[in-house]
């Protein structure tokens, strides 16, 4: 019964229990680790820089842009003599040069929308790589309670296989007393090589666990990770939890409403953006501008360069006003900018319902779960009392080994299924937990401080 006590509670301690050795992750530092190797996370911050820049180039955007320009050419036959304004068959050689500024005076606020555009992905990228953060967060803790399940259920396959063969010595030597038959003897002994092959069964499941955890994680290849399942028995609490009020408070700061409110403004503004290509756009430009002539085909004496440089020198002032009146293609543009923006504040809604539904169904979950495990517990201590008053009349001679075999299977199926109790109650309540706003990687550190 001891033992019994002692197995019911081996997951409880794995979440953010002490390390019993050196080496061995508990499921906090397993998340972390992943959080802190993932690739996702590595592109993430990329993209942060990249929004950054965007947000750079969007704020220039605002400022005149300027330019320079040199122009060397060369004419031959017939052309304009700048000189004497008068036709003729010459060849000449021309250099310009020219410096403006170009200011962008109004173009439909499409660059102010696309300068809110641009803060608003540089605001909601860090969203992103918190939600990129939580999602590998959950993924790796779903493979950690899977991974140390398995390790747990070995240790009950080798208990089994234990008293199986504890009990097969007991029967051969029975059997030498002439208590015991040949048959029970065989059908102990096709128990024992039952729970051989369960055992070995339960451990490559348990290696197949262990290797889509460190895949997770990132876990270098050639390491090896073990995962703390250190026995700390504990009695979990029914907690009363209103899964509206829950929404209601993590709405706010979900990462995915967070993204689909982002997506729905991204696309208000892009629409935006192409619907200011159809209004009116003013430019304003101005500069200075000179020039250098030579006569190639008369011979003759010229001003030399620095003099036409500074004569030939000229101010200039434009303001071009642009009006479009036919264009289809952007006005087909616009309509798609419109689809997409209708099309996410429905994917908005989408996503709030399925998060309403995701914490309801959690806290349902988790009380539920927890309302079985409570009572797998007894089950497992009154079968656990069965199968060894089971044990003993067959030791009387009082028991088949039939009615044994299913005493010892019906205990085993109770254990496991309060292993996999067990397993889906701490999910749930660390979804919960993290749904009511406690972080998924916690730092023991500061918790020991505290």
């Amino acid at each position: 019964m001891k033992r019994n006590s002692m197995i019911i509670g081996i997951l409880f301690s794995m979440v953010t229990g002490p390390i019993c050795a050196q080496g061995v992750w508990t499921m906090d530092q397993c998340m972390k680790y992943a959080v802190e190797h993932s690739t996702e996370m590595k592109k993430q911050q990329i993209e942060i820089q990249r929004s950054h820049d965007q947000y750079r180039a969007a704020t220039a955007s605002f400022f005149p842009t300027l330019q320079a320009a040199v122009n060397g050419q060369y004419n031959w036959g017939r052309n304009i003599n700048p000189e004497s304004n008068t036709y003729g068959n010459v060849t000449t050689f021309n250099n310009y040069y020219e410096i403006y500024a170009t200011l962008n005076v109004f173009d439909g606020f499409a660059t102010l929308n696309a300068f809110k555009q641009a803060r608003l992905a540089k605001s909601s990228s860090q969203t992103t790589l918190q939600k990129i953060r939580d999602d590998k967060a959950i993924e790796v803790m779903q493979k950690y309670v899977d991974a140390a399940y398995a390790q747990a259920c070995i240790t009950l396959a080798e208990e089994k296989l234990k008293d199986s063969q504890q009990l097969l010595t007991k029967t051969q030597r029975l059997m030498e007393l002439g208590e015991k038959s040949r048959p029970d003897m065989a059908q102990i002994e096709a128990q024992v090589a039952e729970d051989n092959y369960n055992l070995t069964h339960q451990k490559n499941v348990c290696q197949q666990a262990m290797i889509a955890l460190q895949s997770s994680m990132n876990f270098p290849i050639k390491d090896t990770l073990q995962i703390n399942i250190s026995v700390k028995d504990s009695e979990p609490q029914i907690e009363s939890d209103n899964a509206n009020a829950i929404y209601d408070s993590f709405r706010k700061w979900s990462p995915e409403v967070l993204a689909a409110e982002f997506n729905v403004k991204n696309s208000q503004y892009n629409y935006q953006i192409q619907k200011a290509k159809m209004l009116p756009s003013i430019i304003l430009r101005g500069g200075i501008a000179t020039n250098y002539y030579k006569n190639l085909s008369q011979k003759g004496e010229y001003e030399p360069f620095h003099s036409q440089f500074h004569n030939n020198q000229g101010e200039y002032l434009v303001l071009t006003v642009s009006f479009p009146l036919f264009m289809p293609s952007q006005w087909r543009h616009a309509r798609e900018a419109r689809s997409d923006w209708q099309k996410t504040e429905i994917c908005l809604n989408e996503t709030c319902r399925k998060l309403h539904d995701d914490i309801a169904l959690a806290v349902a979950d988790r009380d539920g779960y927890l309302k079985e495990l409570l009572q797998m517990r007894r089950k497992v201590a009154s079968d656990s009392l069965a199968n060894y008053l089971s044990i003993r009349k067959y030791e009387e001679g009082m028991l088949s080994t039939f009615d044994l075999h299913s005493s010892t299977q019906t205990l085993l199926e109770s254990r496991v299924k309060l292993l996999q109790m067990q397993m889906m109650y701490i999910l749930k309540n660390k979804l919960v937990s993290y749904y009511k706003g406690q972080p998924l990687i916690t730092d023991n550190k500061n918790k020991e401080k505290k």
